[in-house]
C-alpha cells in the first residue's frame, strides 16, 4: 500500500541528513530513502541546467524505489528544480522543497520584521527566498548574504571547532545583516552549526530568532502527508541512504548528527 512506501530525499551531500533527522523524529514509522549527491557536490557554484539534470536522475532513481513522496533537501536545487520536477512527475504526487515552506512559515510568523537569509551562492542569486517572502508577506525586510564556505567546511568535519567559529563570524558580522530580527538558515547544512550561531549572537547580546528550515519542512510534510492519507502506521523497514560517491567524512559527520552508524550505499546514476 501507498502508505507503507518510503519517502525519497535528496541532497547534494550530508546537509539533506537534517531534514530526514527532522522527518524521522516527526513521522518514526516512515521508512526514509536517502540519496547524497556527493559526486557533483556542492550544488551552490554550479549551472542551473546541470543542476536539473542531476535531480532528473536522482528523482527518476526515488521512484523506481517506490518512493510515495520526494523532498529536495536543498535549497539550491529547490530553487533550480522543483518547479520542473513537479510539472514532470505524476499528478498530486507529493514533492516538497525546502523554500516554499520556509517563505509561508515566514509570512506567518515574523510579519513586519527584519529577516536575514545565509546561503549558497547559487540560492542567493537566485533570489527564491526574498521573492516568495515578498509575495506572501511584503512589509518584511529581506536581506541576504552569501556564505560559501559554510557548506563545504560542514561537509569536511569542520564544525564545533575554532575554524568554524572563525568563519561563522566572518559572515555574521558583515553589516548588510546586521539588525535583523530572525535568520533563516537556507541551506540544509546550517542546522548542524546553529548552535555555533546562535552562541556567536548570544556572544554580542543580539536576541535573534533562528528559523531552522529542516524542521519548518518536516512539520510540512507531515501535514501534508496527513491530509493525503499516505502516512505509514507502521515501520515496515530500515533507512537507506545511497551516495554517488562515496566520502569518509560523510559518513562520519552523519553518525554525529544523525545519531546513529549509517551505512552508505554508493551508486552511479550518470553514465
Amino acid at each position: 500500500m501507498a502508505n507503507q512506501q518510503p519517502i525519497g530525499i535528496f541532497d547534494s551531500g550530508i546537509g539533506g541528513l537534517t531534514v530526514a533527522k527532522a522527518i524521522n523524529e516527526l513521522l518514526p514509522n516512515e521508512q526514509l530513502i536517502y540519496f547524497g549527491d556527493t559526486a557533483h557536490f556542492p550544488y551552490g557554484d554550479k549551472e542551473r541546467k546541470s543542476i536539473q539534470h542531476y535531480g532528473d536522475k536522482i528523482a527518476e532513481f526515488l521512484l523506481k524505489n517506490n518512493c510515495k513522496s520526494i523532498v529536495i533537501a536543498c535549497n539550491t536545487a529547490s530553487s533550480a528544480c522543483y518547479n520542473t520536477l513537479r510539472k514532470s512527475l505524476p499528478n498530486n504526487f507529493p514533492i516538497y522543497d525546502v523554500i516554499h515552506p520556509v517563505a509561508d512559515y515566514v509570512a506567518k510568523n515574523h510579519r513586519h520584521s527584519k529577516i536575514g537569509i545565509i546561503a549558497t551562492k547559487g540560492t542567493t542569486n537566485s533570489r527564491a527566498y526574498p521573492k516568495l517572502i515578498s509575495e506572501k508577506a511584503p512589509n518584511t525586510q529581506v536581506k541576504s548574504c552569501a556564505t560559501p564556505l559554510l557548506a563545504p567546511m560542514i561537509e569536511e568535519g569542520f564544525f564545533n571547532n575554532n575554524i568554524s567559529k572563525s568563519i561563522i563570524k566572518s559572515y555574521l558580522t558583515k553589516k548588510h545583516i546586521a539588525n535583523i530580527n530572525a535568520l533563516i538558515l537556507a541551506c540544509t547544512h546550517y542546522p548542524i552549526i546553529e548552535k555555533e550561531i546562535s552562541n556567536h549572537y548570544k556572544s554580542i547580546d543580539h536576541d535573534i530568532t533562528i528559523i531552522n528550515s529542516a524542521k519548518v519542512v518536516a512539520q510540512k510534510v507531515k501535514s501534508d502527508l496527513a491530509k493525503k492519507d499516505l502516512l505509514s502506521s507502521e515501520l515496515v523497514k530500515n533507512h537507506e541512504f545511497f551516495v554517488s560517491d562515496y566520502t569518509k567524512s560523510f559518513e562520519q559527520s552523519s553518525e554525529i548528527f544523525f545519531g546513529k552508524s549509517v551505512k552508505l550505499q554508493k551508486i552511479q546514476l550518470w553514465k
